[in-house]
């Protein structure tokens, strides 16, 4: 007699960060839970690797700040070896010779303004303020499943009422200008306050990172609140490296989750879901392989789940017309370099702490917006911004004495060259143009390269699976956020498939290493599970 084949509680499709932490939870709430990788390692886009001896890259994902500490400390992660060291400061160089020097401190920060500004060091107190109080706002809406506007469920009622409890704390005034900041461009957020080029420059990166907008787009004054929400130790706005890489972060999910019982499966690469009777009921390898589960979770993004992954036939018109113009266009391209010395920038004084922090070379909203007209002509930036950082300088594990690990993330960066596919030709003149920028602000740099990873969008969706390159998972826009992220009516980590979940950054509250979607998506998971139906959700907080 043959054995049968084993059935898990769930199986998850890709073992990225937001599908280890989904995971986790469902394992620890006693589910038999199988993560199934198609790499060899695990953390999709937050991931290490050594490319070359000695190195470690953080080959996509490089800073750490998004993630949320209510996961961090539920997980256990720094029992599992998740170290996250802030970093303090960063700089802006100008074309003149001089710098804007960034700082983690308010005080120290509003005096390099003053070096600037006066009228700018006083406008940003009230800049600051202004963007917490959205801060404060949203952060509580993170960890919260979005309210169907459309449904009469009683959660769903209650959530918006809920929301607009949230509202009414607010004055009219400040009603107004929350509406305004969440549709509004991030050039026209910034002129309210400032008046300096180089100010203005440094506050509106946040707003287009990621994003297939340029400064002048509206809506990017809220990618801005996005990315301003990074969190270390309890200080909002920090941002951090997490000690070995951003694969810690993924290790350290892994060995949570692995130390609860759960199996991990890499080199499983899925072809498809697997439906009988309209329900999920496991997947289909490449191999040929099935693996059966009572429920699927998808961490892939919502294209290429529903499009690839999933039986047309099991869809519904409607909804596959929505995954289908669901926004990707990605934008963002990644330099890694193995560097024999730390790089010298002459603008800087001797000993300047900015160079432990993000260092940007594009002094003025007008170079972001016509790097971004290079993007909508279907070409990578001749002036791109580039958000360079060196984390060996506060983590040495990265590289051997004396040597040193830059990441240089970059836009604009298209996912097709002028309509055609990329070549490696492209990609290597795309290397050359980030090259020549930096060398520009730092002389002798070509010589320092050891070693250097290239990736454009081609690279980035082939390894990591992310649709266009995007990296988080679509678009960030106003019109993709909450209750329609990612689709309206399927916005509850659900999908038309019965069984079949979504918990990737495709859903709400979107992406970056935040862990939110897979928290998220394992609670309802778990409520459907406790109401004894996998499509209802009526229940309130079990995570």
């Amino acid at each position: 007699m043959g054995s049968r084949m084993k059935r898990y509680d769930v199986v998850m499709i890709g073992g990225g960060h937001n599908g280890l932490v989904a995971a986790c939870y469902l394992q620890r709430a006693g589910l038999d839970v199988v993560v199934l990788e198609k790499n060899d390692w695990v953390g999709g886009a937050a991931t290490s690797r050594e490319l070359t001896p000695g190195f470690t890259y953080s080959n996509c994902s490089y800073v750490c700040s998004l993630f949320r500490p209510e996961i961090m400390r539920d997980l256990e992660l720094p029992e599992h070896g998740l170290q996250v060291v802030a970093y303090e400061g960063g700089a802006v160089f100008t074309r003149d010779g001089d710098y804007l020097a960034s700082y983690r401190d308010h005080d120290s920060h509003r005096r390099e303004f003053a070096r600037w500004s006066k009228r700018d060091a006083e406008a940003y107190d009230r800049y600051a303020r202004d963007v917490t109080r959205q801060c404060r706002f949203i952060q509580p809406l993170l960890m919260r499943t979005a309210p169907d506007p459309f449904s009469f469920r009683p959660r769903d009622i209650s959530e918006l009422i809920h929301l607009a409890r949230k509202f009414g704390e607010f004055t009219p005034s400040q009603i107004a200008q929350t509406l305004r900041f969440w549709t509004m461009s991030i050039s026209d957020f910034l002129d309210e306050y400032f008046e300096t080029d180089v100010i203005k420059a440094y506050l509106a990166l946040s707003g287009i990172i990621g994003t297939a907008l340029g400064p002048m787009s509206p809506g990017t004054a809220y990618v801005l609140l996005h990315h301003y929400m990074g969190e270390v130790d309890g200080s909002v706005g920090a941002w951090g490296y997490a000690r070995g890489g951003m694969g810690a972060v993924s290790r350290a999910l892994a060995s949570s989750f692995q130390a609860w019982g759960g199996t991990i499966r890499i080199g499983a690469d899925v072809e498809k879901v697997l439906t009988r009777n309209g329900e999920a009921a496991g997947v289909v390898l490449c191999g040929g392989e099935e693996v059966l589960g009572k429920l699927v979770v998808s961490n892939a993004d919502v294209k290429r789940t529903f499009l690839k992954l999933v039986d047309e036939q099991d869809l519904p018109d409607t909804f596959l017309h929505r995954v289908r113009h669901f926004k990707m266009r990605g934008s963002s391209g990644k330099l890694n370099i193995a560097l024999d010395s730390l790089p010298e920038f002459p603008a800087l004084p001797a000993g300047s702490s900015c160079i432990r922090g993000d260092l940007h070379f594009t002094d003025s909203v007008e170079r972001m917006e016509r790097a971004y007209d290079d993007w909508k002509a279907g070409r990578w930036s001749a002036d791109p911004f580039v958000d360079m950082v060196i984390p060996t300088q506060l983590d040495p594990t990265m590289a051997p004495p004396g040597k040193h690990f830059m990441s240089c993330f970059v836009q604009y960066c298209p996912p097709k060259v002028e309509g055609r596919d990329w070549t490696d030709a492209d990609r290597d003149a795309f290397a050359e143009t980030v090259i020549s920028q930096i060398a520009e602000y730092s002389p002798g740099f070509r010589e320092r390269i050891v070693h250097m990873e290239v990736r454009t969008p081609r690279e980035i969706e082939e390894e990591v699976g992310l649709t266009e390159g995007n990296i988080f998972q679509g678009e960030l826009t106003f019109d993709q956020l909450l209750f329609n992220r990612p689709v309206p009516g399927y916005a509850q980590y659900r999908s038309p498939v019965k069984g079949l979940y979504l918990c990737g950054s495709s859903t709400h509250p979107g992406g970056g290493v935040m862990g939110a979607p897979g928290r998220n998506a394992a609670a309802e998971i778990l409520r459907d599970l406790r109401l004894g139906t996998k499509h209802m959700s009526q229940a309130h907080d079990v995570i």
